[in-house]
């Protein structure tokens, strides 16, 4: 297997393992409630799209720096993506990102629905452990557009599956549970990243 392909099919099973019990899935589905589906699609892509970016560049910044150093960061990138998602999976807490989208406007037009869905997953997105794990997976790798494709395609997947199944997924699958395995994951990856410091 190519190193690209590798990456890409290794970025899209983490993020997706991610995202599916993260608060993407929940703001997602809370806007598909609000809003007809298409805008809300459309806005989330966008979102996720210059996320993507961002994370990409990112990693991308990080392999101009020496190999010792670009372990360090990326151990601490995956140590602090399994933090976050071990202190969420063990939170009883999973309201906050409803909370947050339920404060919005009404019915709206196509352009306001996705304008919205843009910025409530833009933000939500800043600094999440799918953002962190494509940027320390594009260090990893050295290889951005395979990362960035692995990336987009799970966090469309999420965003599909939110949208069409809405409240099911949520009764069927437990958030907290995929969340811990992910966190584990994470912190798997942090331990090879600072083994191979050493």
């Amino acid at each position: 297997m190519s190193t690209a392909l590798l990456a890409l099919v290794s970025t899209f099973a983490l993020v997706l393992a991610v995202e599916l019990p993260d608060k993407t899935l929940v703001a997602t589905l809370v806007l598909t409630t609000r809003f007809r589906a298409w805008p809300v699609f459309t806005g989330v892509a966008a979102a996720f799209a210059v996320q993507c970016v961002i994370a990409v560049l990112f990693g991308r910044a990080l392999t101009l720096l020496p190999e010792n150093l670009v372990a360090g960061v990326v151990a601490v990138l995956f140590g602090l993506g399994a933090f976050l998602l071990l202190r969420e999976g063990f939170s009883a807490d999973r309201g906050g990102a409803e909370d947050a989208v339920r404060s919005g406007p009404g019915p709206a037009t196509f352009f306001r629905s996705a304008l919205t869905s843009f910025g409530v997953l833009f933000a939500a997105e800043w600094g999440d452990a799918s953002q962190l794990a494509t940027a320390g997976l594009t260090a990893r790798y050295n290889e951005p557009v395979a990362v960035a494709v692995g990336a987009f395609a799970a966090l469309i997947a999420v965003a599909g599956v939110a949208i069409l199944l809405g409240q099911k997924i949520r009764a069927r699958i437990r958030p907290q549970l995929i969340q811990r395995v992910a966190g584990f994951v994470f912190a798997g990856l942090a331990l090879v990243a600072l083994w191979q410091l050493i």
